[in-house]
């Protein structure tokens, strides 16, 4: 489970910065916790894809809002007030959208990964 959680640690951050052009090491740690739960997903048979791209990305929202929770809130690293449906301005559903996208194509790549290496 390291390599899921530091593929991750890095990744996050790193979409970060392409997106926003900043981050936070608190990225790292929400990052390193969604690639575990991938990599946890990935290894199901059943359920499907599109259920399981469901399950990343509503997996990943809750890791933010936790993480948002605990940290954003005293040191505001991001705001999503201002985007629709937001839940206090810690997620919404826009990038909750994403990440399920985003949950999908790593599945996907993951998937292989496990069938090459049987």
């Amino acid at each position: 489970m390291i390599r899921p959680f530091l593929t991750g640690a890095v990744g996050y951050p790193m979409l970060e910065i392409l997106w926003r052009r900043r981050t936070h090491p608190s990225m790292a740690l929400a990052g390193g916790l969604s690639m575990m739960l991938l990599h946890r997903l990935s290894k199901l048979d059943k359920p499907g894809m599109l259920f399981k791209s469901m399950m990343g990305g509503a997996g990943i929202t809750a890791i933010e809002y936790a993480v948002g929770h605990i940290w954003n809130r005293e040191h505001q690293v991001w705001d999503y007030r201002r985007m629709p449906m937001n839940i206090k301005g810690q997620v919404c559903l826009p990038f909750s959208l994403v990440w399920c996208g985003l949950s999908g194509v790593v599945l996907m790549v993951s998937r292989k990964n496990i069938k090459g290496r049987k």
